[in-house]
């Protein structure tokens, strides 16, 4: 396996970063489908999932700009994707106690900031780490697993709610996923990133 990171990726900066925001991705990705249905389950409409979401994509697009100005003005950006991570992890949280439209759009809200939060100080620090010669390749890692973390959660979302018969057990396993993300940027030595 470590010929594979050596091959693929070249440097332990991207592996931490792929491996914390593969996290991350899964978690996000194990509502993703299965959203309007816990919409749905909790009394609302397709129309309230759909506005929902709506609101977390604007709260994110509102406020990317600014993180990424404020992003560009911090020494360590790994602790912005640290505590953004935090952040998500207690949105998904909060998922678990959702009992009105009103608290689902303020959960929704926290999460988009959350995401509009980490994802400039994520891009940058990522970049950082890239090497000229192999950016394609790296780049392209990083989109293959984009693309396959999404697959994974999506399927694993499903299968717990059916599993479980409700919510409750991906609410809690996406918000793991963020706080074990978030703990290990935390701790990890600044130099590494």
């Amino acid at each position: 396996m470590d010929l594979f990171w050596e091959y693929v990726i070249f440097n332990r900066a991207l592996k931490v970063l792929i491996i914390t925001n593969g996290l991350v991705l899964v978690a996000g990705a194990m509502l993703g489908p299965i959203y309007a249905l816990f919409v749905e389950d909790m009394g609302g409409s397709l129309l309230e999932a759909s506005i929902t979401g709506g609101i977390f994509s604007l709260a994110a697009g509102l406020t990317t700009f600014l993180a990424g100005r404020y992003s560009d003005r911090v020494r360590h950006e790994s602790l912005i994707v640290s505590f953004a991570y935090l952040m998500m992890g207690i949105g998904f949280m909060l998922y678990l106690f959702v009992n009105s439209f009103i608290f689902l759009l303020f959960v929704q809200v926290i999460i988009g900031f959350s995401e509009a939060l980490y994802v400039p100080a994520f891009d940058s620090l990522y970049t950082r780490h890239v090497s000229r010669s192999k950016a394609g390749r790296q780049w392209g890692v990083y989109e293959a697993m984009n693309y396959l973390t999404t697959a994974l959660g999506a399927m694993l979302g499903g299968v717990l709610v059916t599993l479980t018969g409700g919510f409750s057990a991906i609410f809690i396993s996406m918000g793991i996923l963020c706080f074990l993300s978030s703990a290990y940027l935390y701790h990890l030595p600044r130099k590494v990133l």
